[in-house]
C-alpha cells in the first residue's frame, strides 16, 4: 500500500504539492508513482527562473523501466530545484515526500489556496486503488 499524506494536494498525474511559503509550492511525485516507476535513475528538471504552466510537462523522470513526463500542478516561476537529485535520484524512491522533493514554484497567488484546489488525500487515494 502506498503512503498518501494528508495535507498535500495531488494531481491525476501523481504529483504532490505542498505550500512552502505564502506564494511558494513545493512539488514531487507520489509514493504510488515511484512504486509504479521502479528504481529512479535520472530526473530532468527546469532551471530556476523558468516559467511552468499548470497541467503542462515541466521535466522528465527516468527509471530502469521507462521515462515519464513530470507535470506542473500549479503555474509560476521555478524558484528552487532539489540539486541533491542530480547525484542521488534514488531519493525519489526512498523519500518521495521528504528528501526526494523536486522543485519549488513561486506562484502569483496564495500557495495554500492553490494546493487546496488540487485533489485531497482521500480523493487521490480513490484514484490509486
Amino acid at each position: 500500500m502506498s503512503e498518501i499524506r494528508q495535507g498535500l494536494g495531488y494531481t491525476e498525474e501523481h504529483e504532490w504539492a505542498s505550500a512552502a511559503g505564502e506564494n511558494a509550492v513545493r512539488i514531487g511525485i507520489t509514493d504510488h508513482a515511484q512504486h509504479q516507476l521502479g528504481d529512479i535513475v535520472f530526473v530532468e528538471l527546469p532551471r530556476p527562473g523558468d516559467r511552468v504552466e499548470a497541467g503542462q510537462p515541466l521535466g522528465t523522470i527516468e527509471s530502469v523501466k521507462t521515462v515519464s513526463d513530470l507535470y506542473a500542478p500549479v503555474s509560476g516561476t521555478v524558484a528552487k530545484v532539489n540539486d541533491a537529485l542530480s547525484d542521488s535520484p534514488e531519493l525519489v524512491n526512498s523519500e518521495p515526500y521528504d528528501g526526494g522533493w523536486m522543485l519549488e514554484i513561486e506562484t502569483d497567488g496564495s500557495a495554500a489556496e492553490l494546493v487546496a484546489s488540487l485533489l485531497d488525500a482521500d480523493a487521490y487515494a480513490g484514484r490509486t486503488d
